[in-house]
């Protein structure tokens, strides 16, 4: 079946199938992963929460990106996202154009999830990301349709592979109307309207470019209708990224088959609840740390020390590489050898640190559980 044909069945649903309740059980999985990060995250303060929310987007931002070949400057991406979540304090390189339109499109689908999705709004989401009107070298036709045949080829210039042949671009316009209608109207559960969302509009592909990114942020607007803010801490474009080879054959396989899109459907689902159990362990490091400090509170540590300590902490489970040493401890505080050596044993007198070895080879670890090395 050619994909002209299976996108005009796909319209209105006939011969379209998948199992719905072996769909049901992974979707109910999914479920069960968002409402455990949800409740952690009720125990959180919100500056705990804003940072948590603040990494996974500049992480997303850079797995998007990633997926298309293209790598993107962290420091600059969370730049732009402390800015934009008002912790204007975090300094860092400026954005480029592109990247800020990229974070813009990723913002407008969550904070305006509920709002209708139209053709004025994903085309003013494809022309963020080209601001110039080029990709690279190429001149990229934005906030419009594509009017050229779209192929998807991979291997070297008079060899390549066609992989998908998209629709043709007079079709485009029906096509995208078709999918518009269906998206706006359906009722379906939120993490099956992604799955089918994103098979759907990756098979009309219908952008010059920009195509990927798009789709996923598709994705995004779905669940964050259901999550709200929430949802920035799933990182679905990372898990994407993880299985970037399977992502691309799962989806050719669906746009390639007959009308059942259960294997694809069950693939996508598992993977937003393998993101949502990620978003939970970094949700348990978050509370361990948020528990410490709380802990902690009351220890008579100075500038130097809190500075240290905070930097292990910010580092998660295992600290630095090798450890918090004297000699990273001079280089981070700034201070003496001795005082750097007395300071880090005060640190663990106090059991705010946990001591591995002795002489030249001491190191100092967090002291929580889980935080050591497994070596040790």
């Amino acid at each position: 079946m050619d994909s002209l044909q299976y996108i005009w069945q796909l319209r209105g649903w006939p011969g379209l199938s998948f199992d719905a309740a072996h769909l049901a059980a992974e979707v109910a999985l999914a479920r069960r992963a968002q409402g455990l990060v949800e409740g952690k995250l009720a125990a959180l303060g919100f500056q705990e929460r804003q940072d948590l929310a603040a990494e996974a987007w500049a992480q997303e931002t850079l797995a998007t990106a990633a997926i298309e070949g293209e790598k993107l400057d962290l420091l600059a991406v969370r730049s732009s996202i402390a800015q934009r979540l008002g912790a204007a304090a975090f300094k860092g390189p400026a954005a480029p154009r592109h990247v800020d339109g990229l974070l813009d499109i990723m913002d407008d689908a969550v904070v305006k999830a509920n709002e209708p999705l139209t053709h004025e709004r994903l085309q003013a989401w494809q022309a963020a990301l080209f601001p110039t009107g080029f990709s690279g070298m190429r001149l990229v036709t934005t906030g419009a349709y594509r009017t050229q045949a779209m192929q998807i080829v991979s291997g070297p210039m008079g060899r390549e592979t066609v992989h998908y042949e998209a629709p043709a671009a007079g079709q485009v316009p029906a096509q995208m109307q078709n999918f518009l209608d269906w998206f706006n109207a359906g009722h379906e559960d939120s993490l099956v309207k992604a799955a089918l969302a994103h098979l759907w509009f990756e098979t009309i592909h219908p952008f010059d470019d920009g195509n990927g990114r798009v789709g996923r942020n598709i994705v995004d607007l779905c669940l964050a209708r259901d999550a709200g803010e929430t949802s920035r801490l799933v990182r679905v474009s990372q898990r994407l990224l993880e299985q970037r080879e399977a992502y691309y054959n799962e989806l050719g396989r669906a746009q390639h088959g007959g009308l059942d899109v259960t294997p694809w459907m069950l693939w996508f689902v598992r993977q937003v609840r393998i993101a949502w159990e990620a978003a939970s362990a970094v949700a348990d490091t978050s509370l361990e740390k948020a528990r410490f400090r709380a802990t902690h509170a009351g220890a008579p540590l100075n500038a130097r020390q809190r500075k240290a300590v905070n930097a292990l902490l910010d580092q998660g489970p295992g600290g630095f590489e090798g450890g918090m040493s004297t000699r990273k401890y001079v280089s981070l505080t700034g201070t003496s050898r001795p005082t750097a050596s007395r300071e880090l044993i005060e640190l663990h007198a106090l059991g705010v640190l946990k001591q591995s070895g002795a002489g030249r080879s001491t190191r100092y670890y967090v002291n929580l559980p889980g935080w050591f090395p497994k070596q040790e």
